[in-house]
């Protein structure tokens, strides 16, 4: 079995690691900028696809089915975000006569629409929000937005995800600009400017349930994540399972999730998400058919490698779980390591990698793709690591985080560590007293503690020690061999 990876990254050396364990070769493909990237050196084929523009590349469907086709590949693995959601892509690949790993074109088409998947989960008997669709070219706002919606409400795009495409609106006079501004996004995102407005809850708890369905009728629930914690619609620190759940919550999640799935006639891994109130009461947000960025805290959790289940699942066509033989023990935290400066509005930033500490230990995972002298670019997402630990308790956890970012050292790039310790160690955070609007109003100090300037301080001094023993190093090679030279000279002169 010969297996295409349609990704790059972090996530492209997930699957290749999976594939390596399952005795499958593995395909890499990848643009001009990434030529020297660490997923083309650890596959066993790597294949160019394009110029360095992700539309050139890896949004290409053509190069990516012209590079799965002449490599033999079998299958073909679209990780998530570029052409993971895309479902031309995957009945392409499938009308090629190659396996997709991933959900159904059809699957696919209907959870990219929102207002479909919408429809599709009340229609399951599964709770949604308050919502109705809105057409730009409306002069007047729709009465059922005063009269049945109420604001604050957000609007969001129908097709895509990733958290964009969404806009709040706390009012009639905001309504028209951020349904404008979440169009435009949309448009430039997925290339569709619909959107449609849904009720805002406030506070609110993002969870969503992981499920893996055969498309066959059987779909297993394994486990769900907190996602709370967002910037911008995006997710930044997720940890399973949920602080606070009680089982009969729980229960309710899991038997709604499973509705959807079973409704859809899922097949591979998925997400069925909700948003929750104070009031343990949730309603039912979207369908994300693809792998997760999150998904290594639910592995944690779990002990199921959610990847390697993923390639069987779709070579095989059966599940080799059984819904009675997944539980979960401990508690896992992520966190997204981004290429941004906090103190610049987290813009995204670029550079070359001078150093490379990445964190390690009993219960310690980094799923990365950097190396030291590797170049970080603006031209993809600006994730660059994930940073997972597992504990007994969540408090366990909590401390390996804390004491695993203080472990991470990356110079050359400025990222966004320092304020994820700022976020897992604040008191909202420790006391699982967060919503989905936490770091709207997050504001961690300003000035360095002295424990972070001494840690600058040393990874100061042990750069400057390191460039110190270079430059020595290459002083004795040079008088070595300027010796040798005397000693040959003298040697044909007839000295020795």
């Amino acid at each position: 079995m010969k297996i295409l990876i349609a990704n790059r990254g972090e996530i492209a050396i997930r699957i290749i690691r999976a594939c390596r364990e399952l005795g499958f070769s593995s395909v890499a493909v990848y643009s001009d900028g990434d030529r020297e990237a660490l997923h083309t050196r650890y596959a066993d084929e790597a294949v160019n696809i394009g110029p360095t523009p992700a539309s050139q590349s890896y949004l290409n469907i053509d190069a990516v089915l012209s590079a799965a086709v002449n490599s033999g590949a079998d299958a073909v693995h679209p990780g998530y975000g570029f052409l993971s959601e895309n479902t031309e892509f995957a009945q392409r690949v499938e009308d090629s006569g190659l396996i997709f790993i991933g959900p159904s074109p059809q699957s696919i088409a209907l959870t990219g629409d929102k207002l479909a998947a919408r429809r599709i989960a009340q229609e399951a008997g599964v709770p949604i929000l308050p919502g109705c669709e809105f057409n730009l070219s409306d002069e007047n706002i729709p009465d059922e937005i005063r009269t049945e919606i109420g604001f604050p409400v957000l609007a969001k795009a129908v097709s895509g995800g990733g958290g964009r495409g969404i806009r709040l609106a706390n009012n009639e006079d905001e309504l028209k600009n951020m349904v404008t501004s979440a169009s435009q996004e949309a448009k430039l995102a997925f290339g569709d400017d619909q959107v449609y407005i849904e009720k805002f809850i406030r506070p609110a708890r993002h969870i969503e349930v992981q499920i893996l369905g055969d498309g066959k009728g059987n779909v297993l629930v394994i486990g769900e994540r907190e996602c709370s914690i967002q910037r911008r619609h995006q997710k930044l620190i997720e940890e399973s399972p949920a602080p606070g759940l009680d089982a009969a919550s729980r229960s309710r999640l899991y038997a709604a999730a499973r509705k959807v799935a079973l409704a859809l006639n899922y097949r591979s891994l998925g997400t069925v998400e909700f948003l929750m109130d104070t009031s343990y009461d949730f309603y039912f947000i979207e369908v994300n058919p693809r792998i997760q960025v999150e998904h290594p805290i639910t592995e944690m959790v779990t002990g199921i490698d959610l990847v390697n289940s993923q390639i069987l699942l779709a070579v095989s066509g059966c599940l080799t779980l059984r819904q009675e033989q997944i539980s979960m023990r401990g508690t896992a935290i992520e966190a997204r390591v981004i290429a941004e400066d906090p103190e610049q509005s987290f813009m995204p930033t670029s550079g070359q990698i001078t150093y490379l500490k990445e964190p390690a230990g009993l219960g310690v995972r980094v799923d990365s793709a950097l190396y030291q002298g590797m170049w970080v670019s603006t031209d993809y997402d600006s994730l660059i690591a994930k940073l997972i630990v597992w504990g007994e308790d969540r408090t366990t956890a909590i401390r390996k985080m804390v004491n695993a970012l203080d472990d991470f050292q990356i110079a050359g790039v400025t990222t966004d560590l320092s304020y994820l310790k700022d976020i897992v160690s604040s008191e909202a955070f420790l006391s699982a007293e967060v919503d989905t609007m936490y770091l709207e109003t997050f504001n961690p100090k300003a000035i360095e503690n002295i424990e972070d300037l001494e840690k600058e301080s040393a990874l100061a001094a042990t750069l400057f020690i390191h460039k110190m023993l270079k430059r020595k190093a290459a002083q004795v090679t040079e008088a070595a061999n300027h010796w040798r030279t005397v000693a040959w000279r003298e040697q044909m002169s007839g000295n020795f």
